[in-house]
């Protein structure tokens, strides 16, 4: 459970480490099971609905840059997005009452590794209220050489920039962040989390290591945050709740939204949607 001092910081700053979360048999487990399908990914050249693959992939030195929707691809994953003792941390900050509203494997590989240009997340999926939040599971120890998340302190609280090109989706700020040289590492041992609020905004560079980072996201959300494009019926909605009771009142805020549409012009994940940027910060960087 998180104390007085971490809840206050996380409100605060729109991010929080955590240390230790998780045993170092349950992150074996997670690479046992990540490891597994990174080898089954040797088996596709391009991506596909399950695997979002590295630049330089190839069936003898398969690299994957995203798992989508772990959570349906293993019952490990699914027993994880259930865990007590996250859900104990995210119910604290946004419950009581939580619901998942999404989930992804994000992985880096060594010396390489694809880099996430600035955004925030609420531009991908915007709800009633913004208690809504993102807790990465850090599989490796992630720092900053080999591509950890990267925030700025306090930005949850200001405005939401614009993820538009040319009146399209483009999965990244493309007006000038401000404040980017204030910008902080979350560097955490393997087996802490990252929480990030839904409106900070984050990015990670290339991995320039020779280890891994892999981070499994889970996105958790209070109960009565709906998100504004729907559900396609109630069992939908409430079947993402993992705590708490379905509720079908809304919980209406004033918070800035502007749909991410009209659609991107390359979807299937946010690595794909970035490509199209005119002005990337990290990849050109890369």
């Amino acid at each position: 459970m998180l104390t007085r001092k971490q809840i206050d910081f996380y409100h605060e700053s729109g991010y929080l480490g955590v240390d230790g979360v998780l045993s170092a048999d349950e992150v074996a487990e997670l690479r046992r099971i990540t490891d597994e399908f990174v080898q089954l990914s040797a088996s596709v050249s391009e991506h596909t609905d399950v695997f979002d693959l590295e630049p330089g992939h190839t069936p003898e030195a398969p690299k994957l840059r995203r798992l989508k929707e772990p959570v349906s691809q293993h019952e490990v994953y699914q027993r994880f997005l259930n865990h007590p003792r996250i859900l104990d941390i995210a119910e604290q900050l946004v419950g009581p009452g939580v619901r998942t509203n999404g989930n992804k494997l994000n992985m880096k590989s060594p010396e390489y590794g694809s880099p996430v240009e600035w955004h925030q997340d609420w531009a991908f999926y915007p709800h009633t209220n913004d208690d809504l939040l993102a807790v990465g599971v850090c599989m490796d120890d992630m720092l900053y050489e080999n591509g950890c998340l990267l925030v700025i302190p306090g930005s949850h609280k200001g405005p939401v920039y614009s993820h538009h090109q040319d009146g399209r989706f483009a999965g990244a700020v493309t007006e000038e962040v401000p404040d980017a040289d204030k910008a902080v590492p979350i560097e955490l041992e393997a087996g802490g989390i990252s929480i990030h609020h839904v409106r900070t905004l984050h990015a990670s560079a290339k991995n320039v290591s020779t280890r891994p980072r892999r981070l499994l996201l889970y996105q958790y959300c209070a109960v009565d945050a709906w998100h504004l494009q729907g559900y396609p019926d109630w069992q939908a909605y409430a079947d993402s709740v993992l705590r708490g009771e379905p509720c079908n009142r809304p919980r209406l805020a004033d918070v800035p939204v502007q749909m991410p549409m009209p659609e991107a012009l390359r979807g299937g994940s946010i690595y794909e949607t970035q490509t199209i940027l005119e002005k990337p910060v990290f990849a050109r960087a890369a």
